[in-house]
């Protein structure tokens, strides 16, 4: 899963001219993409102009170490949670000092992992970014069919999708 397809680089691409226009850098917060959002994201030529850094933080250890997300938050919602998508957003942000906004991905993408209420597929997202008044954090979840690689890849697009859209915005 090296390659990114037509979808995921376009999206990456009007993600980058929205950030470039306004200015602001992006940071990362990626558990079950391991990665893959901000490999989208770096496979467009001049992306170091709009992207900071990236954070793979796949263990809950990880993710109270490097984002400072509550251990609290996630023994009671657990690591697939809108609590702890948020948690990781605004964490990525609290670390990458430089960073105007942040994207975050936890889910399950499978064949196992599925708990009761959570199933194979569903993915929780947040959007983190600065405003005058503060940090606006907006959370997501959907629900993504297929294999580990096709719930992984339509995280990505969805991710960088939901980003463009909600920054273009604000």
């Amino acid at each position: 899963m090296t390659e990114y397809s037509g979808q995921e680089f376009a999206a990456a691409s009007r993600l980058g001219e929205i950030l470039k226009t306004k200015g602001w850098l992006l940071a990362t917060a990626e558990s079950c993409t391991g990665g893959l959002l901000a490999g989208a994201i770096t496979s467009v030529a001049g992306s170091s102009e709009w992207f900071d850094r990236g954070f793979v933080t796949y263990t809950n250890e990880s993710k109270i170490e490097a984002l400072g997300v509550n251990e609290q938050a996630l023994q009671r919602f657990g690591a697939v949670s809108e609590q702890v998508a948020i948690e990781m957003a605004e964490g990525a942000l609290n670390q990458a000092v430089t960073a105007t906004c942040a994207i975050s991905t936890t889910g399950i993408a499978g064949p196992t992992g599925a708990t009761e209420g959570k199933p194979v597929g569903m993915v929780c997202f947040a959007i983190a970014f600065r405003k005058k008044e503060g940090v606006v954090t907006l959370p997501f979840i959907r629900h993504f069919t297929g294999d580990r690689t096709q719930v992984r890849r339509q995280s990505v697009l969805f991710a960088l999708t939901a980003a463009s859209k909600i920054l273009e915005e604000n």
